[in-house]
């Protein structure tokens, strides 16, 4: 990262290393809920499968925000001479 701008390849990696890392806390998640449920604690099992699913959408706002990058709301543009 720097002060005029931002290195968008290292933004994307960073991003991508998150989404990797809320997918598998994402799966051990599910995990646990199918235990709670077959252990019949369905008011945890309801808990942690809310839990999944906002993961879920959070992956979802991360991958919008890789696709939008690239968009600037400056009026910058750069020309090659």
């Amino acid at each position: 990262m720097c002060e005029g701008g931002i290195n968008t390849g290292q933004m994307k990696l960073a991003v991508a290393m998150v989404n990797d890392s809320l997918a598998l806390s994402q799966q051990w998640l599910e995990q646990l809920h199918h235990l709670a449920d077959q252990g019949k604690r369905a008011a945890t099992s309801a808990e942690l499968a809310q839990v999944t699913v906002l993961l879920g959408e959070a992956r979802e706002k991360l991958e919008s925000a890789v696709e939008k990058l690239h968009l600037t709301d400056d009026d910058v543009s750069v020309e090659r001479l």
